[in-house]
């Protein structure tokens, strides 16, 4: 994965430059792919009549990893490192996720 990471970073760097206006579409395309996972929970749910069951729980999933993804690229193309950013990140998380020694009293 961070392979990919690296290379898509690479990739638009070389086809884009890294301008605050690149960066800034970088992270706009976290909004367009969050609305890809939307459409495809929307249509997994047949919440559309008109439409019906359009996606799979598994479409959904593939639009999820594409979001994890994208974010990672936009973290490597601010100039941070996006394996320590997700640490922090999963640190953070676990950190709050464990019960409090009032709870457990």
């Amino acid at each position: 994965m961070w392979e990919a990471v690296d290379t898509a970073t690479g990739w638009l760097d070389a086809a884009n430059g890294r301008t605050d206006h690149e960066l800034t579409c970088r992270i706009l395309k976290l909004t367009e792919e969050a609305g890809e996972v939307a459409v495809a929970w929307i249509g997994a749910l047949g919440q559309n009549p008109r439409k019906g069951v359009t996606h799979t729980r598994a479409d959904v999933v593939a639009e999820l990893a594409d979001v994890a993804v994208t974010a990672l690229v936009a973290i490597s193309s601010l100039g941070h490192d996006p394996r320590a950013a997700m640490a922090e990140c999963a640190a953070k998380i676990s950190g709050r996720s464990q019960p409090s020694r009032e709870s457990s009293a």
